[in-house]
């Protein structure tokens, strides 16, 4: 049995230690609780305010925020995703996300594909890979980011790939209710699969954000819902479905047929 814990809560623009101070306190909190894996939102060490990050955080910062965070998921005895900026070796900035284990070692890491509105845009670079996918605990798992999940494709890459669980950090401001209601909850359902949705919650750099994360299971339920303000869900990870499901999806596609259509 896996138990997933998912933060959300409300970042400070570019306060690192605020932030990761929080971080700190949600694992102390699911690890306590028996969590062997804490998921947190995009970017939440630095703050969600894409224009600022790119003007005003030095890129030689990031090893020692993600020696921090390593060092929180060690301290605690649980594994961690967070997401950061990164700067390629070409000079690209991009929005990633990483999975380390209880031991603070990499297992996983994914830069963002879909990059969502004018500011993400001109901050930032948008990936070009698909989702990877590494055993945890026994299951098979990936990581997406925020828009990225509201394009089939990036799951259903993921479930190809014989992902289980996609984790996926998100900053969802309000009036978007529909994503982690309906399409986080479809992309489970499509895929089978467990999708864990954290989100940021309260106001960053004059964003706000709508709460509402989910950890939707494979059948499309939720099993666990926060509401707008901070909180710590927590969810046992499905076991996998013994026997035919209700709608095997991935053993009927037809790529080749899909491919012809030329869409």
């Amino acid at each position: 049995m896996v138990l997933l814990a998912l933060m959300q809560a409300n970042a400070a623009v570019l306060d690192v230690e605020a932030n990761c101070a929080a971080v700190d306190e949600a694992a102390r909190k699911a690890a306590a609780a028996g969590a062997q894996l804490l998921l947190t939102p995009e970017l939440f060490p630095v703050g969600y305010a894409p224009l600022r990050i790119r003007a005003e955080l030095d890129p030689a910062a990031l090893p020692a925020i993600r020696r921090t965070l390593a060092g929180i998921a060690t301290r605690h005895g649980i594994a961690l995703v967070y997401s950061l900026p990164a700067v390629t070796g070409e000079g690209d900035w991009q929005i990633t996300a990483t999975l380390v284990d209880a031991q603070g070692t990499e297992l996983l890491s994914y830069a963002k594909v879909q990059l969502f509105g004018a500011e993400e845009q001109q901050a930032f670079t948008p990936a070009g890979d698909a989702p990877g996918v590494v055993d945890f605990q026994g299951v098979r798992t990936s990581l997406v980011i925020c828009y990225d999940v509201e394009f089939p494709e990036t799951v259903r890459a993921a479930a190809v790939r014989g992902a289980r669980l996609v984790l996926v950090p998100t900053a969802l401001s309000e009036g978007f209710e529909a994503v982690p209601q309906l399409l986080v909850r479809a992309r489970a359902l499509e895929n089978r699969v467990t999708v864990a949705y954290a989100n940021h919650s309260g106001t960053e750099d004059g964003c706000d954000f709508l709460g509402g994360s989910v950890i939707a299971a494979p059948d499309g339920s939720l099993l666990a819902e926060a509401g707008t303000g901070p909180e710590l869900l927590f969810a046992e990870l499905p076991e996998p479905a013994g026997g035919e499901v209700p709608v095997a999806y991935l053993d009927d596609l037809r790529p080749e047929t899909y491919r012809s259509w030329g869409s």
